[in-house]
């Protein structure tokens, strides 16, 4: 087992990783940007080093910078997390030819599963059901145009080289359908340096279900109890479940089977998520892989007791995978993520900065806080607006659901506008708790006018906070020393 790791990011996923890192013995070591100076992840780690810059393109995207800092440190293996260089198989290539471990899969299978196309035509080789759509990159509208007239509309544009909702557009009728391909275009090519796009048949009203993965140096392959990711905004998820309510055992057990032949076929290794499609008659359709440890991969850790990124550190270091399917097929009791981002919801989830006043994170059985927030806690516009994650456990979906309520609303949280208020009106809403939604919800059903009962608890806080700042700057009397 390694003896050092850096971690090429920062928040709650950084921490994150520290925290399996410390219960191992493992040595951590941060790096930070300027603007992250004071962070907990910082403060947290055995060691800190500084690469400079304010912006992500200044910083924790900088190869080099991350590089130079792990040579400084003695690291002998680099996390990547999520986001940033975590599917970027030029920073796995250099990580190995730096002589340390990318704790990830191998460069080449980031190429080719994290290239939409590629993936879709390994999917189709490995006969992993897919949506009809084009078979490669749709460079012209002309061709674009001939492909809808065959598969007919709803239709789905996507960037070939990311995801994140990038360079996305779902186009119902050919009056729109130039604008719409033009402009995913240039949104791939803003997001990602690389204009190709894709088109697919959209899937109406569908379940966004995904499946984790592990495979270690051995050939072992192990898929976990599904994800149920429905519940978004601009494609992006804010509320997670496992297990997903529309998922029998006979659809996991497909959907399962699919996702490992895909995996065996690239010679994947390390954790991996894929994503599927689940349409109302429980066909399924492939969309995506993952070639990461996902931001909801704890609602998987709660119902399989695993800790994912202990396993991504001994498969790293070739250790194989003592497991075995029928071990972690079913899931153990209910588990719902909560993403907590400074966003204002009742303004199109429009991203939110400020400094975070007062802070009291709820607590109780089956309750976990991923968080990188303390008081003062600055949140600029240079990161992900996402700064926390909730994440609760109970025996069964009721419960649990019961269990979220209960700890949303003693998540006290002043001085940032948040999607607290927007997660506690999934976890109400009749749709939701029947289980019965789609990737549309939020088309559908938002805005929810807030309750009397949370405009006053917002009140509540609201004062709290602000007699807490009253009390801080009082002056000492000499009486009081």
């Amino acid at each position: 087992m390694f003896t050092s790791v850096l971690i090429a990011n920062r928040g709650e996923i950084a921490l994150r990783i520290i925290r399996t890192c410390k219960a191992m013995g493992i040595r951590t070591i941060a790096i930070y940007s300027e603007a992250d100076e004071q962070a907990l992840h910082v403060r947290e780690a055995d060691e800190a080093i500084a690469i400079g810059g304010f912006t992500p393109r200044d910083s924790y995207l900088v190869i080099d910078k991350v590089l130079r800092a792990a040579r400084q440190s003695g690291a002998q293996a680099i996390h990547p997390g999520y986001g940033f260089l975590s599917e970027n198989a030029d920073f796995a290539t250099a990580v190995a030819e730096a002589g340390m471990t990318f704790i990830g899969p191998t460069p080449q299978a980031i190429s080719m599963l994290g290239d939409k196309t590629a993936a879709r035509d390994l999917a189709i080789a490995a006969e992993v059901p897919i949506a009809p759509g084009s078979t490669g990159a749709v460079t012209t509208f002309d061709d674009a145009r001939a492909l809808v007239e065959e598969i007919g509309f709803p239709v789905i544009i996507k960037a070939a080289a990311g995801g994140g909702g990038k360079g996305m557009r779902i186009v119902e009728s050919m009056a729109e359908m130039e604008s719409a391909f033009r402009m995913a275009q240039n949104e791939a090519a803003a997001a990602f340096n690389d204009s190709r796009v894709f088109i697919e048949r959209y899937i109406v009203q569908p379940r966004h279900i995904e499946i984790q993965i592990l495979a270690d140096q051995h050939g072992t392959v192990l898929y976990f109890p599904e994800r149920e990711c429905s519940i978004q905004r601009r494609h992006q998820k804010v509320v997670e479940e496992s297990p997903s309510m529309a998922v029998t055992p006979e659809i996991r057990s497909a959907m399962g089977e699919a996702a490992a032949r895909l995996v065996k076929a690239s010679n994947y290794t390390n954790a991996g998520t894929l994503e599927f499609l689940l349409d109302a008659s429980g066909s399924f359709y492939f969309m995506e892989v993952n070639t990461r440890l996902q931001v909801e991969h704890p609602v998987t850790e709660m119902v399989t007791g695993l800790d994912f990124v202990e396993w991504q550190l001994r498969i790293a270091a070739g250790e194989p995978l003592p497991m075995r399917q029928a071990d972690i097929a079913q899931p153990k009791g209910h588990a719902i993520e909560c993403r907590i981002c400074a966003e204002d919801v009742y303004s199109d989830f429009l991203p939110d900065t400020g400094r975070v006043g007062m802070l009291e994170l709820p607590s109780g059985d089956g309750v976990r806080n991923d968080s990188a927030l303390y008081p003062g806690y600055e949140v600029s516009v240079h990161y992900d607006p996402m700064v926390a994650k909730l994440v609760v456990w109970g025996a069964d979906r009721q419960q649990c659901i019961e269990r979220t309520r209960a700890a949303l609303d003693s998540y006290h949280l002043s001085g940032l506008k948040t999607t607290i208020p927007f997660c506690r009106a999934v976890m109400d809403h009749d749709a939701f708790v029947e289980g019965n939604y789609s990737t549309f919800w939020v088309k559908e059903h938002w805005p929810i006018a807030p309750s009397a009962e949370h405009l006053h608890m917002v009140a509540n806080i609201a004062a709290a906070a602000f007699h807490a700042e009253q009390e801080r700057r009082r002056p000492i009397s000499s009486t009081s020393r």
